[in-house]
């Protein structure tokens, strides 16, 4: 009897680079993980080895293969990454000029509030559906160009290469061949008209960025190449790309108009699809493509929160009021509130609906009675807060209640964050049984091109709910709460 193929999805992510293997039914078979170091050379500058993250993802391929036992049944390869991080590479060799800048990085902050004053945005966002914010790529890309002597001295002679982590890794699967990225990942550079759906020569004249340096832009299901021989055995086919939020989109189901999901890893991620109509948003949020399938587009509105499971890394590893992760929800709960304290996780600035680059942390609320347990929760509750931020502007752009919303990411697995934010959202939360929709959606674009699935009907016959989270508190106590959120959040707006 014939046996279900494989697909294998590669998820770069912010703080690891992790292969998984999902059956034709999407089950999870087999992952591997690893840890991915990150510099912060100077204030508000993140970088990563760029190199290490080849390696690493090519480790835990391998290591996800072995388990199967090789490669026969496997259909082909997804890949979805950690979006806006920008690589520049010497197209000839294949090696970095530089680390890469994380999205997190902020070190173009004033350049791009010179934009701002030179009153560029609104030319911008209209084109892009974005805002002038550090966090995009065009800003790093620039920033390179204008401080590496090797990536400017590439460039002009055509051999430098720019990618999100997307492509430098199929770059690196093809050997050199394909140098292509996706309309998600396209989208989140800054360069991407999303109308239009191409590379702006305005926007690049704005950031005097060469179109030579660029990638080319496909469908997220489509032939991306095959993986060079001998890295697996034989070639396989890579039929998949997105950015992580988008992939996690795919992987939730979310082709209705109006579904949305949102993703609780290093930050919070709310997309909302609002169909093939682009639409911008009125509210500082970002408008986004969705997904494009046989050149259909469809679009989304995004919500960007920088800090959320991050936080919980803040407390344990700066703090060290909690060993591990997974203490946080026992400490939270052994209080019976917050007693008056919020903590505002602007590490990295303030994302959507506020966009405030220059904003930083601060607990708010201390009185003599306040501890440790006090402070863990006011981090885990933050993450309703921020969401109910995102929500509210969500539903005033699309004209769409929000009925439900279908969560993932590391920190759904913590019950008192999942409980608050059914309580503060007063809707319920739907987890879903496989809770790796960032992968998942990989494959199932990867899926969808070679042949393993017929359509998204076929997909969205697969999602399955493990829990749902029903509001609990009152909507007066739910108001209450977010009442004082909106006016210790206020003071960092003014």
């Amino acid at each position: 009897m014939t046996q279900d193929p494989l697909i294998l999805a590669l998820d770069q992510g912010t703080t690891s680079s992790r292969a998984i293997l999902f059956s034709k039914d999407g089950r999870l078979l087999h992952s591997s993980q690893k840890e991915l170091t990150q510099y912060y050379p100077k204030a508000g500058w993140v970088e990563q080895n760029a190199n290490d993250i080849w390696e690493d993802t090519l480790q835990v391929a391998r290591d996800v293969i072995r388990q199967a036992g090789g490669v026969s049944r496997i259909a082909g390869i997804g890949i979805t990454n950690q979006r806006e991080t920008v690589v520049l590479w010497d197209r000839a060799t294949g090696e970095p000029v530089h680390r890469a800048i994380v999205w997190q990085d902020r070190r173009t902050a004033d350049f791009c509030q010179g934009l701002k004053e030179k009153n560029l945005e609104d030319i911008i966002s209209a084109k892009t559906g974005l805002l002038i914010d550090p966090y995009f790529s065009c800003s790093k890309i620039r920033w390179l160009l204008q401080n590496n002597d090797r990536a400017a001295t590439l460039a002009d002679q055509g051999r430098l290469a720019f990618g999100t982590i997307d492509s430098f890794l199929l770059w690196k699967l093809t050997g050199g061949k394909e140098h292509a990225t996706d309309v998600t990942n396209a989208s989140r550079t800054g360069l991407f008209n999303i109308i239009e759906q191409d590379w702006d020569d305005e926007l690049l004249e704005i950031y005097d960025i060469p179109r030579s340096i660029l990638p080319d832009i496909k469908d997220n299901a489509a032939d991306f190449g095959t993986t060079i021989p001998d890295l697996f055995g034989r070639e396989l086919s890579i039929g998949g790309m997105a950015g992580d939020q988008h992939a996690a989109l795919f992987g939730q189901c979310c082709f209705e108009t109006g579904m949305i999901k949102s993703t609780y890893g290093t930050g919070c991620f709310a997309l909302m699809n609002i169909g093939p109509a682009f639409k911008p948003s009125r509210n500082r949020l970002l408008t986004t493509p969705a997904y494009r399938l046989n050149g259909a587009m469809t679009y989304a509105i995004e919500g960007s929160i920088f800090m959320a499971g991050a936080v919980v890394q803040w407390l344990r590893d700066e703090l060290q009021i909690i060993q591990d992760a997974a203490e946080s929800e026992a400490l939270a709960l052994s209080v019976e509130d917050n007693h008056g304290v919020y903590l505002i996780p602007a590490f990295t600035g303030l994302g959507a609906p506020h966009w405030k680059p220059e904003a930083r942390a601060a607990i708010v609320g201390l009185t003599r009675g306040a501890g440790k347990a006090h402070i863990a929760r006011a981090a885990l509750e933050a993450q309703a807060y921020q969401t109910m931020d995102l929500l509210g502007a969500m539903e005033d752009d699309s004209g769409i209640h929000a009925e439900r919303l279908r969560v993932d990411g590391g920190l759904v697995s913590n019950g008192f964050v999942c409980q608050f934010l059914a309580d503060i959202l007063q809707i319920p939360l739907d987890v879903p049984k496989v809770t790796e929709t960032t992968a998942l959606g990989a494959a199932y674009l990867a899926g969808l091109q070679t042949g393993v699935y017929n359509d998204l009907e076929e997909l969205s016959a697969q999602w399955q709910e493990d829990k749902t989270f029903e509001a609990a508190m009152s909507p007066e106590q739910s108001e209450a709460y977010y009442r004082e959120w909106q006016k210790y959040l206020s003071l960092f707006l003014s």
